[in-house]
C-alpha cells in the first residue's frame, strides 16, 4: 500500500498523458474513420455512386495499417513523426500512429454498420430524390447511429490498449508507468494496481457505450 501511494503522483501524470493521446486520436478516429466508412459504403462496386479507384486506395489505406503489427508501425513511421510534431516522443506525438490506426479501425467498423442497414433504407432514400449529403444524414448517420455508437466504443477499448504499447518509444501513459513503476522495480502491487485500474475504465467505456447504443436504437 504504501508503494501506491508514493508513485500516486507518477500514476495520475501517467493517466493524464494517455488522456491527451486519446483524446487526440479519438477525435481524428471519428471525424477521418466515419468519413472512411462512408466513402466505403457509397463507392463499393454496387453502392450509389460506385468508385474503383477511391475504393482501392481506402481498402488498401484501411487493410494495410490494420492488418500491420502495432509497434512495428509506431516505429516506421518515426520519421513522419518527428517531420510533423519536430520530435517522436511524448504523449502528443504518439497520437498520430494511434490516430491512423483509429481511422482505419472505426472506417472499417462505420462501413460494416452501414452495409447492415435494411435496404428499404436506401430504397426509400432513392424515391424521395435525396442528394449525396441527404442520404448521409438523415438515412445513414441517423438509421445506423446505435450501431455506430458500438463501432465507437470498440475502436476507444482498442485504442486504450494500443496505447499502453506507446511507452516502449518514449510515449509515456499508464502502460509505460506499470511497466517502469511496477515490473521492473519488482513493485508488483503497483503493475496489478493499474491494471485493475485500466479493466475498471474499459469497463465503464463499455456499459456507456452499451447504455447509449440502447437508447438510440429505434428497433426496441
Amino acid at each position: 500500500m504504501k508503494s501506491l501511494v508514493y508513485y500516486f503522483p507518477e500514476m495520475l501524470k501517467a493517466l493524464k498523458e494517455t488522456g491527451v493521446m486519446l483524446g487526440i486520436s479519438l477525435s481524428v478516429g471519428l471525424v477521418g474513420g466515419l468519413l472512411i466508412g462512408i466513402l466505403l459504403f457509397i463507392k463499393r462496386p454496387n453502392g450509389v455512386k460506385p468508385n474503383k479507384i477511391i475504393m482501392f486506395f481506402l481498402n488498401l489505406y484501411v487493410n494495410i495499417v490494420r492488418s500491420f503489427p502495432f509497434l512495428l508501425l509506431v516505429v516506421a513511421i518515426i520519421p513522419l513523426t518527428r517531420f510533423v510534431f519536430g520530435t517522436a516522443f511524448g504523449p502528443v506525438a504518439s497520437s498520430l500512429p494511434l490516430s491512423l490506426v483509429a481511422i482505419a479501425i472505426f472506417g472499417r467498423l462505420v462501413e460494416q454498420v452501414l452495409l447492415d442497414l435494411p435496404k428499404e433504407v436506401l430504397e426509400l432514400a432513392s424515391a424521395l430524390g435525396t442528394t449525396e449529403g441527404q442520404l448521409i444524414r438523415y438515412f445513414l448517420l441517423k438509421e445506423g447511429r446505435s450501431g455506430l455508437v458500438l463501432s465507437f466504443t470498440s475502436m476507444v477499448i482498442s485504442l486504450m490498449s494500443y496505447s499502453t504499447v506507446m511507452g516502449v518509444v518514449g510515449g509515456g501513459g499508464i502502460g509505460d508507468f506499470a511497466i517502469r513503476f511496477g515490473y521492473q522495480r519488482y513493485e508488483y502491487e503497483v503493475m496489478y494496481a493499474t491494471i485493475i485500474i485500466m479493466i475498471l475504465i474499459v469497463g465503464s467505456i463499455q456499459i456507456a457505450g452499451t447504455f447509449i447504443s440502447k437508447k438510440l436504437d429505434k428497433r426496441k
